[in-house]
């Protein structure tokens, strides 16, 4: 619970950070990743904000979840969703050597997705949020464990 607690601070210190500065590629990187649903907060009509463990779900982690970034601008997300994996333009774009984050959100600015990932630990968080300017915003909040996938050249 204590590293859930830390990476959510540095997830909100990172997003503060990113909102002056949309992007900040300091590295490449290819990285795979496979990962193991740990829990997820919900937070809808029906829920506020409850925590439900993986066991208790009917879903599964991510057998493939990719990130591809090249200095100075370019992150391509795949397998963590439809949304972010079709997502040309990420609206922020952090990369260094502890994390990666990034968010997108639609034209419309009624659906955004965001996501931090500790590359040393492999802890992942997912964030879905729906009806943003909506008094009914819906949050899901994803909490993963990853391991790095070996890739095939």
């Amino acid at each position: 619970m204590k590293k859930y607690s830390l990476l959510l601070f540095v997830s909100s210190f990172f997003i503060n950070f990113s909102s002056a500065q949309d992007i900040n590629i300091q590295e490449n990187i290819n990285l795979s990743f496979k990962c193991n649903l740990d829990k997820k907060i919900i937070k809808n009509s029906e829920y506020n904000y409850q925590t439900f463990l993986a066991k208790d779900l009917n879903e599964k982690g991510i057998d493939k979840f990719e990130i591809e970034a090249i200095k100075p601008e370019k992150l391509l997300i795949k397998g963590l969703s439809l949304f972010l994996s079709k997502s040309d333009k990420l609206n922020v774009k952090v990369v260094n050597k502890d994390v990666v984050l990034f968010k997108s959100i639609d034209e419309e600015k009624k659906y955004s997705e965001s996501a931090i990932i500790d590359r040393k630990s492999g802890e992942l968080i997912h964030e879905i949020t729906k009806n943003i300017k909506s008094e009914n915003s819906e949050k899901y909040i994803s909490f993963f464990s990853c391991s790095k996938k070996e890739k095939k050249v």
